[in-house]
Parts: C-alpha cells; sequence; structure tokens
C-alpha cells in the first residue's frame, strides 16, 4: 500500500496503556509512539493504529473431591420400605453437606465450564494412564450455571462503575427533591427516577447472557441502601445536598488520583513521590499549625501570642487547614480522569499543558485561601455578635471565650490597664490568660484589652447580661 523505499523501515508495535477503551483510544496509542519517536530523534510515523482485545475471561473455579464417601444407587422404590429410602435421603443430604465443606476435597483446582472441570478433574497427568473415575467437582462459589455467560474481567469491572455512576447521581437527585417542593422537588425526583433506570438497564446486562434476575434484584437492594443512608428514616436524619456535593467531590477527587497515579511504578513512588509527599506534609503541620488561629486573632484585633492554644488543637486547625488544601487535589484529579478518557488536548506534548495545569492549580489556591479566611471570619463574626447580645461564644480550635467577672485586686490607681476603663460591675467576655496578661472584649468599644493577671481575681459570670 505504501511506496518502497530502501531507507525506510516498517515496524509493527504493540502499546500497552492505561485509559478507557472509546474511539480516542488509538489516538492515545498513537500520541504515545510519537512521543517516543521525538524522544530518540527519529522520524518515525504512525501510518495505522488497531485496538486489540486483550481482556481476560472470568473462568469459574472448581475443587476437585473423592466421591467414595456417596451413599450407593437407590435400588428400586418397589424393593424398599419407608424406613430405607429415608435413611437413603439423610446419608445423601450428608454426603451432599461434606462435599460443600470441603471434607473430601484432594486438594485439586481447576476452572472452566462444568463439563470442562470434569474432565479436566479425571484427566490423569501421567502420559497414557487412564483417566480416574473416584473424583467430581464442585464450584467454589456457589453454584455453576451454564445458561449464564459472564463478561470479561476489565470489561465487568466497567460495567460495575456505570452501575455505582447511576446509583449516585439516583441519590444525589433524590437528596435535592427531599429539599425543594413544588415543580423543583418533581424535577429532581423525576431525575432521580430516570437514573435508576439507568442503573436497572445495566443492571440486566451484566452478564452477557442469563442472570437478569439476580443482577436486578442486587442494583434493587443496593439502590435502596443508598436511599436509607442519604435520606434516613426522617427529614431530620437526611442528607443536606451540600453534603451529597462533598462526598461526590471527595469520591471524584480518590478515583481521579488514582486513575493518575496507578501509571506510575512502585519506583518512582518510593524515589520520588513519597518522600516529597511526606516532606511536604510534615513541614506544612509544622508550620502551619496556627495559620487559622493568626487569622481569627487578627480579625479580633489580636495578636497570635494573646491566645494561648494547645499543641493539639493547633495540630487539628492545620488538619482543618490540610482539609481546605486537599481541594487542591481536585485539579490533578480532573487531569487524571481526563487523560483516562484519553481527551486530546493532554496528549504528550501539548504545549497548553503546563500552563493549564499552573492556572487551574493557582485558581484552586486561591479557592483554598478564601475558604480559610472565611471559617475565621465565620468564628469571629460570632463572637462579636455573643458579645453584643450578651450570649455565649463559641469555640474556635481550643480557643474557648468565656463570660468572667473581673475583680481587681490592686487600687485602681495601680491598675495597668492597656486599651479600655475598666469596669468590675460589668461580665466581660474573656479569651484566657496568655502569658501575664489576660485578655478581654469590651463589647461598647468592640475592641479587646488587656489587663495584667496578677491584678485581676477571675470569677465565672452567673450571667452574662448580670452584674457581676
Amino acid at each position: 500500500m505504501l511506496t518502497p523505499d530502501a531507507d525506510s523501515r516498517m515496524y509493527l508495535v504493540e502499546v500497552h496503556l492505561f485509559g478507557a477503551r472509546n474511539d480516542r483510544t488509538v489516538g492515545a496509542a498513537a500520541w504515545r509512539v510519537q512521543r517516543l519517536a521525538k524522544t530518540a530523534r527519529l522520524e518515525m510515523y504512525v501510518r495505522r493504529c488497531d485496538l486489540l482485545e486483550t481482556d481476560r475471561e472470568v473462568l469459574t473455579e472448581w475443587r476437585v473431591h473423592t466421591v467414595a464417601h456417596r451413599p450407593e444407587p437407590r435400588p428400586p422404590q418397589e424393593a424398599q420400605g419407608l424406613a430405607a429410602r429415608l435413611r437413603w435421603r439423610w446419608n445423601v443430604f450428608l454426603a451432599r453437606v461434606g462435599e460443600r465443606r470441603g471434607r473430601h476435597d484432594i486438594g485439586t483446582l481447576v476452572s472452566g465450564t462444568a463439563s470442562e472441570a470434569g474432565r479436566l478433574s479425571r484427566m490423569d497427568m501421567q502420559t497414557g494412564a487412564s483417566p480416574r473415575s473416584d473424583v467430581d467437582v464442585r464450584a467454589v462459589y456457589g453454584r455453576e450455571r451454564s445458561y449464564i455467560v459472564g463478561r470479561r474481567e476489565e470489561a465487568a469491572l466497567r460495567h460495575a462503575y456505570q452501575i455505582v455512576g447511576w446509583l449516585v447521581a439516583m441519590d444525589f437527585c433524590a437528596v435535592l427533591a427531599n429539599h425543594h417542593s413544588g415543580y423543583q422537588a418533581w424535577f429532581w425526583g423525576l431525575l432521580a427516577v430516570g437514573s435508576f433506570a439507568g442503573a436497572l438497564w445495566d443492571g440486566s446486562r451484566t452478564f452477557v447472557s442469563g442472570g437478569r434476575v439476580l443482577s436486578v434484584f442486587i442494583v434493587c437492594f443496593a439502590a435502596l441502601l443508598l436511599l436509607t443512608a442519604v435520606l434516613g428514616w426522617g427529614q431530620a436524619d437526611a442528607a443536606t445536598p451540600l453534603q451529597m456535593l462533598f462526598c461526590i467531590a471527595v469520591l471524584f477527587t480518590v478515583i481521579g488520583i488514582w486513575l493518575l497515579v496507578r501509571q506510575w511504578t512502585w519506583g518512582e513512588w518510593l524515589a520520588w513521590a513519597a518522600p516529597l509527599v511526606l516532606t511536604a506534609v510534615f513541614s506544612f503541620v509544622v508550620a502551619s499549625g496556627s495559620v487559622l488561629h493568626a487569622l481569627y486573632a487578627n480579625m479580633l484585633g489580636l495578636d497570635l501570642g494573646d491566645l494561648d492554644v494547645p499543641g493539639l488543637w493547633q495540630a487539628t486547625a492545620a488538619v482543618k487547614l490540610l482539609g481546605f488544601l486537599s481541594l487542591a487535589l481536585f485539579v490533578p484529579a480532573a487531569w487524571g480522569i481526563a487523560k483516562h478518557r484519553h481527551v486530546s488536548y493532554i496528549r504528550p506534548g501539548e504545549e497548553l499543558n503546563v500552563p493549564l495545569y499552573l492556572l487551574a492549580q493557582v485558581m484552586v489556591l486561591g479557592v483554598v485561601a478564601v475558604l480559610a479566611v472565611e471559617s475565621a471570619d465565620h468564628a469571629a463574626t460570632a463572637v462579636k455578635s455573643a458579645a453584643d447580645n450578651g450570649k455565649s461564644a463559641p469555640p474556635y480550635f481550643g480557643v474557648q471565650p468565656e463570660w468572667i467577672c473581673a475583680q481587681p485586686t490592686v487600687p485602681r490607681s495601680k491598675l495597668n490597664v492597656q486599651g479600655h476603663e475598666l469596669h468590675s460591675e460589668r461580665p466581660y467576655l474573656s479569651f484566657g490568660v496568655s502569658g501575664d496578661y489576660a485578655v478581654l472584649w469590651d463589647s461598647e468599644a468592640a475592641e479587646p484589652f488587656k489587663v495584667p493577671a496578677g491584678q485581676l481575681r477571675l470569677l465565672p459570670a452567673k450571667s452574662p447580661r448580670a452584674a457581676c
């Protein structure tokens, strides 16, 4: 088909790559060969690419056992009494129970259909020897049904993932329908029913032939369990749309990261990724334990040193910040899924790969910074509102503001107040004692002030609104 050329060579290359099996798979294989050609600086072109079927069959496994324990064939019914027939049936039952429990196994495992397994079990391994007649086989898992033809291994996994995707979409739509009313509830409810119908359709085609009733029953049972988990037994137990969105985002991230890193070898993990990840996480936890506390203190007009935060709560705040930073994994997760689907814009050597990736990461880190500031701002606003309204203030990672009565233990002329005048008859919101100073909040001025702890006697206030 091609013009003969003495200086050219034709090579048949077989490419093994991870990813989805779709109409872009052959293109991804061609990209792989072209990239290798560029790396080796060869003038080489892909002229034809065919998709190979390398999926493995899933064969039924069988255990081989002896048959000497089985009772003799029953004589004609008219030659036996009732007691003899019942005794023979009981012996047959005991023999079957013993076979199922593996008491008579000989330690041989064969695989294939029922007829193939029987012939393989009776085959003698010595050349020229006659086949055995004292053994039989039993299926390792349940019973072998010849009318059920299963899919190949990877095809079955892809089919199972499709069913799980339909069920997750059904749960999400059901939660949205549960939290809406009117036509919106009907809209999301119809989408949930449609997703369940998609799961049923895929479930009915779990096997190439046969097994439809069992697979549909399993899909219905799984759908019932998932709906019970997200809807609960009442409105109070039901999951919120935000929680479902978070769960889907976590599932998306885990799947995407797995699809991305499963192409790496263990050598690459141990040599590069593992030390880098451990070093980054350890240094971040040590250095950023007080980031959220610093933001919280700054929004209250305090310094980080004014808050006496235990180390355990600093580590907890660092984990919270790591949770925000885990959103940054959303970008490589999306990258992994796009790579799995062989999307054209991530082909090897594409010039926009690095700029697009860096831009997406910068955007995600910006969102993480906004979430961290919003968390501290929400807690600081709650403290100010509690001080204005005379209510209990919520804690924030080990910082527990409390209403106290501050009674001076020295004359007022010697009271060293930094900020505002102290009124001993009024309860104050206290952030505890840090160093030598008690940090109090003045609700009228909406600002903090400090008083030497040695000049005060701090007592719990009976009520934020009652005089001390």
